[in-house]
């Protein structure tokens, strides 16, 4: 951590405030929050929650389980509330923390800690201040359950390891020496591990993080110029809507950015370029990471000249491998990951097929190619495949082509049902300010470029694309809405 009165963390208040917590203050929530559990009972590996958008006290209920020994299960707040209660019963939850908006959500008898609440039942009259011993976990201790969304079936909750969090934060710690001096901003969900793992880093180097409760542009370009942020970390999204809205741009300066760190999604030449355009100064880094395997796995490449697509070179602490159908190696194929940060395994679900290789490989799904000189690219998530007459499409492939479109910010490519092909390609693209392209503008250009059977059926102009709980594209929403559009027709 860094020196006790430097800030470790940044907040924004529903109430349009700025609020700085320094290292010292943060310290001591989290040892009052130890402090209190140990106090009320709780035994070493017991599950504590957490349902509630992002803050320091957040971050600090999560730090003070993990003095304890104990595990933090942070819920997505998009969750249904059926959702939300099967967890909360599944990991045999007594104590809640949640704010005042998520209360609600709450429909079993665990105890609720109000984060933002002012009454007995609130933070402050919960923590036990004072110093705490910090419990030594064992070797294979689990910190932290963290649920995948669930957008394919009821979400699963990846069992990682205090070692694996260490392992993480001291990795990266070796890649960008000098940290500590860094201003991170972060506005995807701490039940994210991008975000999570972030916020290890900045307070494991002694770094500041302005912690935004949400992602809104306003507030986010606003957070950036305030308190001269330089590392920028977002899922690309998130860049997308920043860019298209000039209000929340005006009046900003962006100049303090030296990186701007992008993942979960393939950062275009034009992304690039008009990321470029408003932080002159900055490095842009496209990452990869999953909740099972961590958020370390490529080197990635900071020189400028590097083609824009690549997620850099194997990182020299992790094994990584393609595979094809018949799990022999090739140079395009489904990427395995073998990490110190891996998860333990999925929290009790023993019927769900073993994700780990023999050899300790975990499957990502995921497909990915490698160049001749050893670069990583992303072709497609395996799970949004489809075919269409007999033909593999990777949305992932057809979306780069759309955003290389001078007038298109962002696109999404969805399967809709075909009674000859099976399924066709449909897209929802959003456009810049001030465009008038038109469909058949959009299809020609994809025509000019990909094979005949990728191109797009039907193009759908949005304003913006909706957003899941990790801020990546809602596919499913679009597929949805895909095929009520195609009914009218």
């Amino acid at each position: 951590m860094g020196s006790p009165d430097k800030a470790a963390i940044t907040g924004w208040a529903e109430a349009g405030e700025w609020k700085q917590y320094s290292f010292a203050e943060l310290e001591d929530m989290a040892n009052g929050v130890a402090r209190a559990l140990v106090g009320a009972g709780l035994s070493a590996q017991s599950r504590i929650g957490i349902l509630a958008l992002n803050s320091a006290e957040y971050m600090a209920v999560v730090l003070g389980a993990m003095r304890a020994g104990l595990i933090a299960v942070p819920i997505n707040v998009k969750f249904s509330a059926e959702t939300i209660t099967g967890i909360l019963e599944e990991c045999e939850i007594g104590y809640v923390f949640c704010d005042q908006t998520h209360l609600d959500r709450v429909h079993t008898n665990c105890r609720c800690v109000v984060l933002d609440g002012s009454g007995s039942d609130g933070f402050t009259a919960f923590l036990d201040r004072g110093h705490f011993e910090v419990v030594t976990p064992d070797e294979d201790g689990i910190a932290l359950l963290l649920y995948t969304s669930g957008t394919t079936g009821r979400p699963k909750a990846a069992m990682l390891t205090h070692e694996g969090q260490r392992w993480v934060v001291n990795t990266r710690l070796a890649d960008f020496p000098g940290t500590d001096n860094e201003r991170f901003i972060v506005a995807a969900p701490l039940y994210h591990m991008n975000a999570l793992a972030l916020l290890f880093l900045t307070l494991g180097a002694g770094a500041t993080c302005v912690l935004l409760p949400r992602f809104e542009t306003g507030v986010y370009a606003d957070g950036i110029t305030r308190w001269k942020c330089t590392w920028v970390t977002a899922v690309p999204p998130m860049i997308a809507m920043l860019l298209r809205d000039e209000q929340a741009l005006a009046g900003t300066d962006f100049d303090s950015v030296k990186f701007v760190r992008l993942g979960s999604a393939v950062v275009t030449p034009q992304l690039r370029e008009q990321i470029r355009q408003i932080c002159p100064e900055a490095t842009v880094i496209n990452a990869y990471g999953t909740t099972e395997s961590g958020p370390v796995t490529f080197m990635p490449l900071t020189a400028e000249d590097g083609p824009v697509e690549t997620l850099g070179y194997e990182h020299p602490e992790v094994a990584v491998r393609l595979v094809d159908a018949s799990g022999a190696q090739t140079d395009q194929g489904v990427l395995e990951i073998r990490s110190p940060a891996a998860m333990r395994g999925y929290y009790r679900r023993p019927h769900i097929p073993h994700p780990f290789t023999q050899d300790g490989y975990y499957r990502t799904g995921d497909i990915f190619r490698r160049d001749a000189e050893g670069r990583y690219y992303f072709v497609g998530r395996h799970d949004d495949m489809f075919v269409c007459g007999g033909e593999n499409i990777y949305p992932a492939e057809v979306e780069m082509v759309l955003e290389r479109h001078s007038e298109i910010q962002q696109a999404c490519v969805v399967p809709v049902e075909d009674e000859i092909k099976g399924y066709k390609p449909v897209a929802f693209v959003a456009v810049r300010e001030g465009s008038v392209i038109l469909e058949k503008d959009v299809q020609d250009f994809v025509l000019s470029a990909v094979p005949v059977y990728q191109y797009p059926r039907r193009i759908f102009f949005v304003s913006n694309m909706p957003l899941a709980g990790t801020n990546k594209v809602d596919r499913e929403q679009l597929k949805e809405k895909a095929a009520k559009e195609l009914k009218k027709t």
